[in-house]
């Protein structure tokens, strides 16, 4: 089984006093991974949120009516508890009057489990985001070789573990995927009204990765206005679906500073969005599913890390720009992502000159396991 980088972290933070919240996609391996830790023993306690029996038990839920269910249960562990109404309040009525017990939650939508958690559990939790197999997370489970000559299919079906399970059946699994668990899970919200023009838009922004993203020429392609566009987006990414990269800003007068591009987190939903499972060696987009590659596993890189670092993208109006920068404690990296090693690339000279002392790195197909590890 693989070893998830969250692992460690997670079982030193066991009983001490704060709930374990733990993020992330349908089918990204959260209850695996709680099952593989907490296999064995009479002394836990499942509930699935999913299950409209446990829905009903937390209801009306009180000490009084919850203490007999968990009996002599040393941990709770509730899937899917965003489906469980005002979730948060009712977690801290039993980790305030329950102290001995561990409390762990996972969700795969961080708006509903986020926002009625968030104010509630204030110093009463330790939150983890889990996401798609990652390269470290692979390469720990094979070696690093395997996982760099496996770049290409990484491209195309990305790293869920159900694909990376059913080698041969990649297409299969990620179309199952997509139609059963992701749009379910994001269209079942009452503040969905038009399913049809969200799966568009998600195909809109499928066709955009890398390119800067206009809400306004979006809202001309799919047909929604600009406002819900925004909404929309925002309930991808809380979905963790996509993320957003904004641009970076400092010094020049024409760098742009409201921009932003969309990428997805895994490249196989990416490609099952718009059924495009051709190989990266004869697409005209592997320039681009190389880039969503690198940027999602850095995002991943830095949660699994504990890197706080800033994520942007950077760009002038005169068309310079830099794919990717990470910047903390004032310190800018600065990465161009080159798919074809033998493409040149150089730092803008506008961008050196007003940031002088960042670093610059260029990522291509021969040396992109180095930022990865």
């Amino acid at each position: 089984m693989i070893y998830r980088s969250i692992e460690k972290d997670l079982i030193q933070h066991l009983f001490k006093g704060k709930a374990i919240v733990i993020m992330g996609a349908r089918q990204v391996g959260k209850t695996t991974l709680l099952k593989k830790l907490f296999a064995d023993g009479n002394d836990i306690l499942w509930l699935n949120g999913d299950q409209s029996a446990t829905r009903a038990l937390f209801e009306n839920i009180s000490l009084t009516s919850i203490r007999p269910i968990i009996g002599n249960s040393r941990i709770l562990i509730i899937d899917e508890a965003q489906r469980i109404r005002d979730i948060g309040i009712k977690l801290k009525i039993i980790i305030d009057g329950m102290p001995e017990l561990q409390v762990i939650a996972t969700g795969s939508s961080s708006f509903d489990l986020a926002n009625k958690i968030n104010e509630p559990l204030t110093g009463r939790k330790w939150e983890y985001h889990l996401f798609p197999l990652s390269f470290n997370e692979l390469a720990n489970t094979t070696n690093v070789l395997e996982e760099i000559h496996s770049l290409p299919q990484r491209l195309v079906f990305g790293s869920y573990p159900e694909v990376i399970n059913n080698v041969n059946d990649e297409q299969k699994t990620l179309v199952e995927l997509t139609d059963s668990y992701l749009y379910k899970d994001i269209l079942e919200f009452d503040s969905i009204h038009k399913p049809d023009k969200l799966v568009n838009l998600l195909q809109a922004l499928a066709y955009q990765i890398g390119s800067e993203v206009s809400y306004t020429e979006l809202s001309q392609l799919t047909g929604i206005d600009v406002k819900t566009v925004d909404k929309y987006i925002t309930i991808l990414e809380q979905a963790y679906i996509v993320f957003r990269l904004r641009s970076f800003s400092r010094n020049l007068r024409n760098e742009l500073k409201n921009s932003r591009k969309i990428y997805f987190y895994d490249n196989g939903i990416r490609n099952a969005v718009i059924r495009d499972f051709s190989p990266a060696e004869v697409r005209g987009d592997v320039g681009a599913l190389f880039e969503n590659y690198i940027i999602s596993e850095r995002i991943k890189h830095k949660h699994y890390t504990n890197d706080y670092s800033i994520s942007r993208f950077w760009r002038t109006s005169t068309q310079q720009e830099i794919d990717y920068i990470e910047e903390k404690d004032g310190k800018i990296n600065a990465f161009e992502i080159k798919w074809n090693p033998n493409r040149k690339a150089k730092l803008p000279l506008s961008f050196k000159n007003a940031y002088p002392l960042a670093s610059f790195n260029i990522i291509n197909r021969n040396n992109f396991y180095e930022y990865l590890i």
